[in-house]
């Protein structure tokens, strides 16, 4: 069979026994939007509250800025082996109860992290942080489908995706009157807390229809040997989902967006997860005045979200994408190397995240649509599983140049907006949508 009828065979949604009806109620579609954005809020929150309490642990166990720096780094490896299992079960055990296996695994780490004992505990335990992180691409996958029939559909999306600003705001600002009162520890209890409340609301969220057609067509079309639609219909093995994802027809689009994903998140890294160190150690603001510059920032960058997402729907999204973040280079740069004015930094790192953090919107969403939907999943998860890693080489280089005793403006300069500039340009040879 021809990879371009393999490739129709995936594109085609597999008929489901007895109804083609796609579309879900409006109700149906305000809760799940609502519930994902809620979950993903939590997630952001845990996820994003490590590297904003960071220095103080550093202090804590008495490790220089380059020993937290490392220590970050390697904890990253783990959080990329933890956030392959998404790939392995979105699908195969379905959307919804992926989702909710992530939830119930994000709060545990949370709770857990708070009784760290020195590095190495630490580092195992925010390992598994890749839970939380993993719930975007789940939310990208699924709402995705959900989505389908919606008008605007890519803004009503933003609406969830911009649960990282919210998340990354609700994170300091509870931190900001936690860790004085009860310390960083139990200031992850609280963040444990927030997704345990949401847990009992996402097990009412429904199956994607489009995964729903899947499982059935397995089940309804078992008979007919080498047909594009059992082709279609099959839910591949994990060997077999990478030989289609790089096949000669997806192969250029996958390690697009793969290659997109690694290099954004050494910027990610060094100037939104590190974003305190950042403003602690390279422009010298106290870190009370960094946590307040960073809530209100994340306003800022919330909005970007919706901007973005409103944009992709209107003028494409890879190229919204492609344009925001080689505008994020530049204002990375100057906000590293300009003046130390704490008026001149909160502008310029609120504009920063506008163009860093609002494209996800998009992007996310792009991806969701641009795999096939028999491993759509998997494809998308693939290439935000390289989050994690672009984590690590942008910690470890930021670390190495620190140890080098190379100045944090300079070492972030090199490890953090010179990658996001070439991210965007990765992005050119993405599909487009």
């Amino acid at each position: 069979m021809s990879e371009e009828t393999l490739r129709q065979g995936l594109q085609s949604d597999p008929p489901p026994p007895t109804s083609t009806e796609d579309d879900h109620s409006r109700g149906t579609i305000a809760y799940v939007s609502v519930i994902c954005g809620l979950a993903w809020i939590a997630s952001v929150y845990d996820f994003t509250l490590f590297g904003t309490v960071l220095p103080v642990i550093a202090d804590e166990f008495g490790w220089t800025p380059a020993d937290a720096t490392m220590i970050n780094t390697i904890s990253q490896v783990g959080i990329f082996l933890v956030s392959l299992v998404p790939g392995l079960l979105i699908d195969r055990l379905g959307r919804r109860k992926t989702l909710i296996f992530l939830m119930v695994g994000g709060a545990v780490v949370s709770g857990i992290t708070g009784i760290a004992v020195g590095a190495v505990s630490l580092i195992l335990i925010r390992s598994l942080s890749g839970l939380s992180l993993a719930e975007e691409v789940v939310n990208a996958v699924y709402l995705s489908e959900m989505l389908k029939k919606v008008k605007n559909k890519g803004f009503v999306y933003s609406l969830v995706q911009g649960g990282w600003p919210i998340g990354a705001l609700v994170g300091a600002a509870v931190c900001s009157v936690t860790l004085p009162l009860i310390g960083w520890r139990w200031s992850f209890c609280v963040a444990a807390a927030a997704t345990l409340l949401i847990i009992p609301f996402a097990l009412r969220l429904p199956e994607s229809k489009q995964f729903q057609k899947v499982t059935a067509s397995v089940e309804t079309y078992p008979s007919v040997p080498n047909s594009p639609r059992q082709e279609g219909a099959k839910r591949p093995g994990f060997s077999s989902e990478l030989r289609q994802l790089f096949s000669p027809t997806l192969r250029r689009h996958t390690t697009a967006l793969c290659s997109a994903w690694l290099f954004n998140w050494f910027g990610n890294q060094v100037l939104t997860v590190l974003g305190t160190t950042i403003l602690v150690e390279a422009k010298g603001i106290p870190l009370e005045r960094s946590l307040i510059i960073l809530i209100v920032s994340n306003v800022t960058a919330f909005i970007g979200y919706l901007v973005h997402g409103w944009l992709g729907d209107r003028v494409g999204r890879r190229n919204t994408i492609i344009r925001s973040w080689l505008v994020a280079s530049a204002v990375s740069v100057g906000l590293l190397l300009g003046p130390n004015n704490e008026l001149f930094v909160f502008v310029a790192y609120s504009v920063f995240l506008f163009f860093q953090l609002g494209p996800y919107a998009a992007l996310l969403f792009y991806m969701g649509e641009s795999f096939p939907v028999q491993v759509r999943g998997s494809g998308a998860n693939l290439a935000h599983a390289l989050a994690p890693v672009g984590s690590i080489f942008g910690s470890g280089l930021l670390g190495l140049m620190l140890y080098a005793h190379m100045p944090m403006s300079v070492a972030a300069v090199i490890a953090g907006s010179l990658f996001i500039g070439i991210s965007a340009v990765c992005l050119l040879f993405a599909d487009k949508d």
